[in-house]
């Protein structure tokens, strides 16, 4: 027997309880008080031995009498298709003479409970260009400054608070092919500081022998000013913007941020925000060079250069 840990009575004191109600006469409610239990308890015990003697006293199986019997495959499959027709459950219950509630469960498990299950999904449209420098993919997020560990690791609200402490602003860029990645932070997201950082981000991969051609961004005001395409001009980039309201798009970045939040913004409590900017290039470099790559087959971003070896020696020095 497999008593529940915080069962408040066994065989042994359901039979005490009940050799006090029958044999001393004790009242229920007495009996109940001494026991720690419920009069309704109580009742119940006395009724079981009643009718079935020391026996009565054992706990039960919690497993119903009667299982449901399964529904058969030719109706489940029937219930299945009249949905797919757009017939509501109970519709399909009166046509298959099967209850409401076996129906919702039956499309529950099928996933077609909701009206829009039943529409076609999009198809999800992926791409990636071939040679490094065909397209690159910028974005920016913003973090908050502090001056001392905030509230989660210190324990208390007040001296965690970095009041005034203001925002800096964390520009990044991946390249399509490589998924190589680059990033500054910037003290603000206007347009000068989106320029210097373009210039900045299309030096570095030129350093590891690639040539930008494209440059894709969401529409923020940084990018759609004309010092940024002014900028694009000068370096010979053609300048691709998202669909508004569109983040996917420029999903590559987007997904990079999160890599970056988890596990680099996010990845230690940090004494103070400059502190975590000094750990920026040091996650980056192992990012880019040691980290594999779960959208590249798990290769490291570096690796789909094509670099010889005498290369990859001289960059990683």
């Amino acid at each position: 027997m497999n008593l529940h840990k915080n069962a408040r009575t066994t065989p042994a004191s359901r039979a005490e309880l009940v050799r006090r109600v029958l044999e001393e006469g004790q009242a229920v409610k007495a009996v109940a008080a001494a026991f720690g239990i419920d009069v309704k308890t109580v009742y119940k015990w006395v009724e079981r031995f009643e009718a079935q003697g020391p026996k009565g006293l054992e706990d039960r199986s919690s497993r119903p009498a009667r299982l449901r019997d399964p529904t058969p495959v030719a109706v489940v499959e029937r219930i299945i298709a009249l949905r797919r027709e757009r017939r509501t459950g109970e519709q399909i219950a009166r046509e298959t003479g099967v209850s409401a509630s076996t129906v919702s469960r039956i499309l529950r498990e099928a996933k077609l409970s909701r009206a829009k299950d039943l529409e076609p999904a999009a198809p999800v449209v992926r791409y990636e260009r071939e040679q490094a420098g065909e397209l690159i993919h910028l974005d920016i997020k913003k973090l908050g400054r502090f001056e001392a560990e905030g509230h989660r690791v210190t324990g208390d609200r007040q001296a965690g608070r970095s009041r005034g402490a203001g925002w800096e602003f964390v520009h990044v860029c991946v390249d399509d092919a490589s998924r190589i990645a680059f990033s500054q932070i910037l003290p603000d997201e206007k347009k000068q500081s989106a320029v210097v950082f373009l210039r900045a981000a299309v030096a570095y991969l030129a350093s590891l022998g690639v040539s930008v051609q494209r440059v894709m961004t969401d529409n923020g005001s940084c990018y759609r000013s004309r010092a940024f395409r002014k900028a694009c001009a000068e370096l010979g980039l053609k300048h691709i913007r998202t669909r508004p309201y569109t983040p996917k798009t420029n999903g590559k970045a987007e997904r990079f941020i999160q890599t970056a939040l988890r596990e680099w913004a996010y990845a230690q409590a940090y004494p103070t925000s400059a502190h975590r900017a000094v750990e920026l290039p040091l996650w980056l470099h192992r990012y880019n060079w040691h980290r594999p790559h779960g959208g590249i087959k798990s290769q490291t971003p570096i690796s789909r250069l094509g670099l010889d070896r005498d290369n990859l020696l001289r960059l990683h020095s």
